[in-house]
């Protein structure tokens, strides 16, 4: 271990002028550190120095620093690229502070450059996407926030979003930046109560939202008496239901407040890093949704701190399915703006997300291990009912390549042009970056991803209190099952959990809580107090619930949940998560659910079907069915899936005996 002091010499003549010189001291060497130090503290009274003293030991992609230099204990970690100071704005870019300030360079720098992409109908088929350039956007911008001003709505109000992934949810959250407005992502699956509970909480005063869900918000006006103005997007002028003056609400079309604005343009009222910029809710699985406050300056550090070394621009273009109510499409949308990077939107339907796909050829991807796994299980699936020549043949093109990469080579192209870019073609055949959020990704998995699609395949971790990225495997790094080195916007340590035997001094590496502190940090749950003390200690500490380890290099792992655990009645303890990731990569599995308690001995799996493999599997086998809920309910079909289990599950040398449900993907 090696410790690093950082020196600030200064000329006695002139205050003005700084020399860096860094002393390397070995970490057993103590006593001639401490001589040191009081050496420098003498002759710093004579004014011949003044210094600093950074701390820190680095570990391969982090360095580890006292938490506080007086208890000599190294717990805290930060990314090796950032040791010294933790990063609040883009490096190239310091001037950016804001949402708005994001925005508002990228409009100047990539006016005519496109960025929102959309499908278009022609004679009732689905086309090409269509585009609008950013200057467009920027001006469609500026006349929905003045639209908004238009109807009296005062700096600070909340304006609710409750619609799907297309181009005027974008829109509309810039207006809501540029004219310090705080937008409110509400979406369906927390269901109308949940709804009617957020818009009420964060007293939203404009909702936005398409004709399917006008009706449903009519129908509980009066639970929402905050509400002054409900705009319709794809709405027609002639298709508006009158809404009787008595409710104060006023219904209008997304079209009709764009013109409003547009004859009546504002000047930008531009927000402070500190100002409040979203208001998040989560999703309340053990109570009423919480609304995480996220700043400006919060997502300016979490990007700036997870993209500093990435190299995207105006040529690249992203697909935009992952919900927008969620911080992890959020922040990705953040990045986009930042580098000029034209956005397609998928059509709203995940069934025809892979023709989508297909159609905008990506060339950065950002998914979940489900649709990973769905990949997978697609690609292994068609190579075995190949057979013969053609599963040789990949098996032997995968088996070279991976062995080129292991020891750090360049696979041979002609895999390639033999087997894999036909696979690539899946995602449109561009793809150069992927990286995969929201939950655990199988390291084969990731290795398989970035053979057969040959280009930089990440992972992170965070969470909405954490203005998303916490961690992310860095660049270059061929190990897999962890999290990576942390973002360059934020510090972690791990915390004793003594109730479940995880201490900083268990063997061969610290276990413990994983937990945040930084630029990245959230202000606190909105109206409040109380749990937000519960996750931020006194020191700033944001707890996140997850138990992790440091891996050799200064790698993050997740081992664990701090609550989502539960025993069976025989004692064992059970952590969900990791079962239901390796029953996720069945080929009959689109998605698994499971669950037990302390009153029996066995679990329970609620498995939701992939539809095209299993179809095409009961095809084969003769088996008759109407609809998919009767393939389900087919003993033959349940068997079949519970034996691909037991298969999956025998090769993780998961033992767990299962009562399975099969339902349609819902």
């Amino acid at each position: 271990m090696t410790i690093f002091i950082i020196l600030t010499f200064v000329q006695p003549s002139s205050q003005l002028r700084n020399f860096f010189y860094p002393l390397t001291i070995e970490y057993f060497h103590m006593p001639c550190l401490l001589v040191l130090l009081h050496y420098l503290l003498v002759i710093s009274l004579f004014d011949i120095i003044s210094f600093d003293l950074y701390f820190w030991a680095e570990q391969g992609y982090s360095v580890v620093l006292p938490e506080k230099l007086q208890t000599g204990k190294w717990n805290v970690y930060r990314s090796v690229r950032s040791p010294l100071q933790l990063v609040t704005k883009f490096p190239n870019h310091p001037e950016i502070g804001t949402l708005h300030d994001n925005f508002v360079r990228s409009v100047d720098t990539f006016r005519d450059y496109k960025y929102l992409g959309t499908r278009v109908r022609v004679d009732g088929t689905v086309g090409e996407y269509k585009w609008i350039t950013y200057g467009e956007a920027g001006t469609a911008r500026s006349a929905i926030g003045s639209g908004l001003i238009y109807h009296g709505i005062e700096k600070g109000s909340s304006i609710g979003l409750y619609f799907i992934n297309r181009p005027e949810w974008l829109i509309v959250d810039h207006a809501c930046s540029s004219y310090s407005f705080v937008s409110v992502p509400l979406y369906d699956t927390l269901g109308p109560d949940a709804v009617k509970y957020i818009v009420s909480h964060a007293a939203v005063q404009v909702i936005f939202c398409v004709p399917q869900t006008l009706n449903l918000l009519l129908s509980y006006l009066s639970d929402i008496p905050t509400v002054r103005l409900i705009v319709v997007v794809g709405g027609m002028d002639d298709q508006i239901p009158l809404v009787p003056s008595s409710t104060g609400v006023q219904v209008i079309t997304y079209s009709k407040l764009l013109n409003q604005g547009r004859s009546n343009l504002q000047l930008f009222c531009p927000p402070k890093p500190d100002d409040i910029a979203t208001i998040c809710y989560t999703s309340g699985t053990t109570g009423t949704p919480k609304g995480a406050i996220l700043t400006h300056g919060n997502f300016i550090a979490s990007v700036a701190g997870s993209t500093r070394d990435q190299k995207f621009g105006p040529s690249d273009v992203y697909i935009s399915y992952l919900p927008l109510a969620h911080i992890y499409e959020r922040a990705n949308q953040v990045m986009t703006v930042h580098f000029g990077i034209a956005v397609g939107f998928y059509q709203g339907d995940s069934m025809k997300l892979m023709d989508d796909i297909a159609a905008l050829r990506p060339t950065v991807f950002c998914s979940v291990p489900r649709l990973y796994n769905r990949i997978y299980a697609g690609i292994i699936n068609a190579v075995k009912t190949s057979g013969g020549l053609k599963e040789r043949l990949f098996n032997a093109a995968y088996n070279a390549k991976r062995q080129a990469l292991l020891h750090g080579k360049n696979p041979s192209p002609m895999w390639d042009r033999l087997v894999f870019n036909k696979i690539k073609e899946k995602l449109g055949g561009r793809v150069r970056f992927m990286a995969s959020g929201a939950s655990p990704l199988s390291p084969d998995i990731m290795e398989f991803l970035k053979i057969c699609f040959g280009c930089r395949v990440t992972e992170g971790y965070g969470m909405t209190e954490s203005t998303c990225i916490i961690s992310f495997i860095d660049e270059g790094d061929k190990l897999g099952g962890h999290v990576g080195s942390p973002n360059l916007a934020c510090e972690i340590k791990l915390v004793d959990v003594p109730e479940m035997n995880y201490t900083s001094d268990d063997q061969p590496n610290p276990r413990g809580e994983i937990c945040v502190r930084g630029p990245i940090v959230f202000r606190g749950y909105h109206k409040d107090e109380a749990q937000t003390r519960d996750v931020i200690d006194e020191d700033g500490w944001l707890h996140t619930g997850d138990i992790g380890t440091w891996l050799p290099g200064g790698r993050l792992k997740i081992i664990d949940r701090k609550k989502n655990i539960f025993k069976l009645a025989q004692g064992e303890y059970i952590a969900p998560e990791k079962i239901e990731n390796v029953y996720a990569k069945c080929k009959f599995v689109a998605q698994c659910f499971v669950y037990g308690d302390s009153l029996n001995s066995s679990l329970v799996a609620v498995v939701s079907v992939d539809h095209d493999n299993l179809k095409a599997w009961a095809a084969s086998e003769g088996i008759m069915y109407n609809d998919l809920a009767q393939l389900c309910n087919d003993s033959k079909v349940r068997a079949a899936v519970l034996a691909e289990m037991d298969a999956a599950g025998r090769d993780a040398q998961v033992s767990y005996s299962f009562y399975v449900t099969l339902i349609r993907t819902l």
